[in-house]
């Protein structure tokens, strides 16, 4: 006995597109929901620095806090906002230091 499926109804219709383009021809990227913790490469993305340069900022002594869990290296919301509130105070400390020097 063999099964016969019944075949859909063919039509001279074409499916429905959207006209509707979001943007000027941009895709959207989807975005995960955000994590409370940045890996080392999400860290340097999102602050716009290499890896290379992170682990140069670390080794020097000024890089972020880090997290270890594991193998794995984290740096908290917290640690960066730390982080960036330091480097922030450094730079504007920074011109002073070479006024005072120049006096």
């Amino acid at each position: 006995m063999e099964a016969h499926m019944a075949r859909g109804k063919i039509s001279d219709k074409k499916p429905e597109q959207s006209t509707k383009r979001s943007g000027k021809g941009k895709r959207e990227i989807p975005r995960a929901d955000p994590t409370a913790l940045f890996s080392i490469k999400s860290f340097c993305l999102a602050h716009q620095i290499s890896e290379g340069f992170y682990f140069q900022l670390r080794d020097g002594g000024l890089g972020p806090d880090e997290l270890r869990l594991g193998t794995r290296v984290f740096i908290t919301f917290e640690s960066a906002a730390r982080w960036r509130a330091e480097r922030e105070a450094a730079t504007a400390a920074a011109p002073k230091a070479v006024t005072e020097a120049a006096e």
